[in-house]
């Protein structure tokens, strides 16, 4: 059975952040929620790097596996659920975790990456809080 999806509609209505980026690292799609996770509207957003988002002690790291992703047409986070920090556009620093895939042309030459991202804040700063309140208990 086939379905006549609409992905403007399928974008705009998930709770997680699709983000899709070129060869150079602009961003190319920006959702509703990566707007709501990250402050950047759409307009702010697209056209830009990936710097955007990734703090600046992270960039050397981040655009040396970008440029090795798109030289090899891999990468090894495809499956893997990655947890790494990023900034709000107000400054904060946030705590994401995302799975990528690789985007490639007819050819089968890399052209991007998208990535499916949600915002972990709350929820890894909880879990610091109980390892914490553990350590205190065990080792009063």
């Amino acid at each position: 059975m086939k379905t006549n999806v609409d992905l403007q509609q399928l974008l705009k209505c998930i709770g997680d952040a699709v983000i899709v980026s070129d060869a150079h690292e602009k961003i190319v799609l920006w959702n509703a929620a990566a707007t709501r996770i990250f402050g950047y509207t759409e307009e702010e957003a697209l056209g830009n790097t990936l710097d955007l988002i990734v703090p600046e002690r992270q960039r050397q790291r981040h655009s040396e596996g970008y440029a090795k992703s798109m030289a090899t047409g891999t990468t090894r986070y495809g499956t893997t659920l990655l947890k790494v920090p990023a900034k709000h556009k107000d400054g904060r620093s946030l705590s994401i975790a995302f799975t990528v895939g690789m985007l490639f042309d007819e050819q089968q030459k890399p052209t991007g990456v998208a990535a499916v991202i949600r915002d972990e804040t709350e929820r890894f700063a909880e879990e610091r809080a109980l390892k914490k309140r553990l350590a205190d208990l065990e080792n009063p």
